[in-house]
């Protein structure tokens, strides 16, 4: 390797250094602002509300009919496997690599699941990125009630229009000056 490789080589790994330094101390900042940050973007990443909606209230989606994650009554131990495994017989697809070959899924590999084998997801995902949902989901979808603006905006931002049908109307007035004047 001639010295010329190797500065070039040094350049682009001091370069990569400093590039993604920035994105470390971004990255911990946002998970110490809130902690399941990290979740929700996997979340995003996944395309997890392309079924269960960013809501986690679920309803037809690519895989069909979805499961509400906020009505939900399992565990996080329980919501890692469905989501590492997906559901057999179901449009969950599974997001871990290997699941139902190098990995058991339900006790059970390919040949034992069978038909009923869920789909390979678009994307895998890796066990801190599947923990993460699970904690994103427990502590941020379920048991929660009809969905609201703040949580929309949390999930969109604030310059999103997509959370207005969230937004409260004030009542009319009952004396406003639409009815002033009209029987009533």
């Amino acid at each position: 390797m001639t010295k010329a490789n190797m500065s070039s080589i040094a350049a682009l790994f001091v370069a990569g250094a400093v590039l993604s330094a920035p994105c470390a101390v971004l990255g911990q900042s946002a998970t110490a602002a809130d902690p399941t940050a990290a979740g929700k973007a996997v979340f995003k990443r996944a395309n997890c509300f392309g079924c269960h909606k960013w809501h986690g209230n679920g309803g037809g989606g690519y895989g069909g009919d979805a499961l509400s994650l906020r009505k939900t009554e399992l565990s996080r131990e329980q919501i890692v496997e469905t989501i590492s495994c997906g559901r057999p017989g179901t449009g969950m697809p599974f997001f871990t690599r290997g699941a139902y070959d190098a990995v058991k899924c339900y006790g059970m590999n390919r040949q034992e699941v069978g038909s009923q084998i869920p789909q390979e997801a678009g994307t895998f995902l890796r066990p801190n990125d599947i923990e993460a949902v699970a904690d994103y989901v427990i502590t941020s979808i379920k048991g929660k009630g009809e969905p609201n603006y703040a949580e929309c905006v949390s999930f969109f931002g604030d310059a999103s229009r997509v959370c207005d049908v969230h937004k409260t109307q004030a009542p009319p007035a009952a004396n406003s000056d639409a009815t002033a004047g009209k029987p009533q």
